[in-house]
């Protein structure tokens, strides 16, 4: 697999197509990509998507022109080489001088205009055609730092290479015939590392590599396919995109037994956390009071089983005009979906913050918990319209009881553009594979993360 590809893949782990000038049409696919990244025929670029997507989610331009400015120049680099046999031969540091190279490419969410440019054969002319198509004062500015690499210069190549193999989010659905051999290394299955050899990632074997033993191969690195070993690389599975590696089965019924034990679970432990943690109540109390007076807890109304509705408790970590000041915010928004989180979030009390830090704002759920409306562990509480965003995983999520944790909670990544498609499926596998040993992993993470906050 060329090195183009392997950047064309490495953006799909986003969701975003890589169409390339002149490839025609047909290269478009019309329904997996969230978004389009226009680049000319041997453009190699990488940069922080989180603020292009924020863009186009809430100005929603037909195309975003996007400027992204080398932040390694002006810099040097060193590079280690060593021959085949892993040997150092020298170690070589290179000098970046002048302007920053600047690479200007154009990003869209309509289909439509990345065929369009995908139909065109001059770079300049195409992106001229592109702007008339959709209207000229409808293309909005954006100017990013990121790392842009030359396809012609063997340096800039080995760096690009060293980073989509360094940082590559998941692998299934992106190339088959691809599996990890160990921690960090990734071969082709023509390829069977020998017993003695020893592979520190990150590592890259490509299809038909023929290793030794005793050889000592050390990352970031690429060995690349054997001659006439390529593969053809197989079409991109879009689905596995949006939510790797789930798949949507049948929920097998739960046993009556499961349900009696869970329940008795949930009450002791609830009665449990609220006794050890009466003490806190008057300090927390004191100091919501201190700050921002009263009310001292926070009731949302939530669905809980069979989607009947109930007051969900929080101690109140966010001023008593927080939900006007959100339709304020609605362009900050970070998350995809039906969420709501912004980073520094100017609602939050200055206690608040500790509170959420320590999720000590949750500690009223287990009142809750013991009046039936959630379970210790179980998908999140989420109001009726949240719920109407996709119906299979409403009915999924509401067969049980929500959770003050859960595995979304923990397993979650914070990824742009992948939070709401992380939580469906998070929900939706522990709704099909719930389990005692599930519940007791899930309330060990939350608290092995609480203590590691």
């Amino acid at each position: 697999m060329r090195v183009r590809d392997l950047h064309d893949r490495w953006w799909a782990s986003k969701r975003v197509q890589a169409v390339r000038l002149g490839t025609g049409a047909g290269s478009v696919d019309r329904r997996g990509p969230a978004a389009y990244l226009l680049l000319g025929e041997n453009d190699l670029v990488r940069f922080d998507l989180a603020k292009v997507m924020r863009d186009l989610r809430w100005v929603q331009p037909p195309l975003v022109r996007v400027r992204v400015s080398d932040g390694t120049a002006s810099r040097y680099t060193e590079r280690v080489e060593a021959d085949p046999e892993g040997r150092l031969i020298a170690i070589r540091r290179h000098y970046h001088e002048g302007d920053r190279p600047a690479l200007h490419l154009t990003i869209t969410t309509n289909a439509k205009l990345a065929e369009h440019w995908a139909e065109g054969e001059h770079p300049v002319r195409a992106y001229h055609a592109l702007r008339e198509k959709a209207g000229r004062d409808r293309v909005y500015p954006v100017s990013l730092d990121g790392s842009v690499y030359h396809h012609d210069d063997p340096s800039d190549v080995a760096d690009a290479v060293e980073h989509l193999i360094a940082h590559w989010r998941h692998l299934p659905g992106l190339l088959d015939g691809v599996y990890e051999y160990a921690e960090g290394v990734w071969a082709h299955q023509s390829t069977r590392p020998p017993e003695g050899v020893r592979l520190v990632g990150p590592l890259w074997l490509g299809a038909g590599v023929k290793l030794h033993p005793g050889q000592v191969l050390v990352g970031p690195r690429v060995i690349a396919d054997a001659p006439g070993k390529r593969p053809q690389p197989a079409p991109i599975a879009w689905e596995e995109m949006r939510a790797p590696g789930w798949r949507m089965v049948p929920r097998v019924r739960r046993r009556r037994l499961r349900r009696v034990t869970k329940r008795l679970f949930d009450i002791f432990f609830a009665l449990a956390v609220l006794v050890g943690t009466s003490w806190l109540y008057p300090i927390v109390m004191f100091l919501i009071w201190r700050e921002d007076k009263r009310p001292f807890f926070f009731a949302h109304v939530r669905q809980t089983l069979h989607g009947r509705e109930f007051p969900c408790y929080k101690f109140r970590t966010m001023r008593r005009d927080a939900e006007q000041m959100k339709a304020e915010l609605q362009k900050a928004n970070q998350a995809d979906g039906p969420q709501f989180f912004i980073e520094n979030d100017p609602r939050l009390l200055r206690v608040g913050k500790l509170f959420r830090k320590l999720q000590i704002d949750e500690l009223p759920q287990f009142w809750n918990v013991l009046l039936g409306h959630m379970s210790v562990v179980g998908p999140r509480p989420s109001p009726d319209k949240e719920n109407q965003f996709c119906p299979a995983w409403r009915e999924a999520r509401l067969s049980v009881r929500p959770g003050v944790t859960g595995l979304w909670q923990v397993r979650r990544t914070r990824e742009p553009q992948t939070d709401f498609q992380e939580w469906i499926r998070y929900d939706l596998e522990y709704v099909q594979h719930e389990s005692w040993t599930m519940d007791l992993w899930i309330i060990y993470e939350t608290v092995r993360k609480i203590i590691a906050d």
